[in-house]
């Protein structure tokens, strides 16, 4: 096996790679070029173009996503579970294996908060996301005891995998009725539009650090060097704030663009 791992781990992170371009090209381009340009097009042009396009799209989205999810849940058992770098210590603790339950269940939780009335002002999301990454994170830390690297690589984990759910489980579905009432001239429902283009934003949003605990994983920043449980989640948690803060200029710019 020791001979066989280094070679499954190009394979799965090349895979890895080119599903992740796939399906964050297609993301961003949803959101800061389609979006905007959908405000702008008559309904006789959308029944015309869309049916034609969207389905086109979404399909290397979707699959991109799951492509995405799949290699880097392998490449997270075979670098970190296997390779014995998930836990300082290199042991699976019961608090570790908690936190990995975590990780993947996390999804749920975040679903139903964001159901929550409360929670569908982006500000109000904000504010609560980035304390949910630190607590989240403080655990990885205190009660996983997950280092600095594996700390970044399973918050990125549970970002991927809300994204992945909410493409396979929210936004296909959705865009799937509202594309078939494009095609046939009827106003698609609006609980499902805004259900598709508010997920959508959110994948958008937790995207930007994703990429960077997938990043991280292979640098050292300042605070990778203190004790992980005082310094390096507060860390973790700029860079996510940093992170949203940049997506939210994307979008600003997004609809200034205009076409010729």
């Amino acid at each position: 096996m020791e001979d066989v791992s280094p070679i499954l781990q190009a394979l799965f992170r090349w895979g890895h790679i080119i599903a992740g371009i796939t399906w964050i090209g297609l993301l961003y381009f949803f959101n800061w070029v389609n979006a905007p340009l959908q405000l702008v097009l008559s309904g006789d042009t959308k029944k015309a173009v869309n049916p034609e396009l969207l389905p086109r799209a979404l399909f290397w989205f979707r699959w991109g996503a799951a492509w995405t999810w799949l290699t880097g849940v392998l490449l997270l058992m075979l670098v970190f579970y296997h390779g014995g770098l998930a836990t300082e210590s290199g042991d699976f603790s019961p608090g570790a294996l908690a936190m990995i339950a975590v990780t993947f269940l996390a999804v749920f939780v975040y679903d139903k908060l964001v159901g929550l009335a409360a929670l569908k002002d982006m500000k109000t999301l904000f504010v609560v996301g980035l304390i949910l990454v630190a607590l989240l994170t403080f655990l990885f830390s205190s009660v996983g005891g997950f280092g600095y690297r594996s700390m970044n690589i399973h918050l990125g984990a549970a970002f991927g995998t809300a994204m992945a759910f909410n493409v396979w489980f929210r936004i296909w579905p959705a865009q799937q009725k509202i594309i078939t009432c494009v095609k046939e001239g009827t106003p698609p429902d609006g609980d499902l539009v805004a259900l598709a283009g508010t997920r959508s934003k959110h994948n958008t949003y937790m995207s930007i650090p994703l990429i960077w605990t997938m990043m991280n994983f292979h640098s050292v920043v300042p605070w990778a060097s203190f004790p992980t449980s005082q310094t390096s989640f507060l860390g973790l948690t700029l860079m996510v704030a940093i992170g949203w803060w940049l997506c939210s200029m994307f979008y600003r710019q997004s609809a200034k663009v205009q076409g010729f």
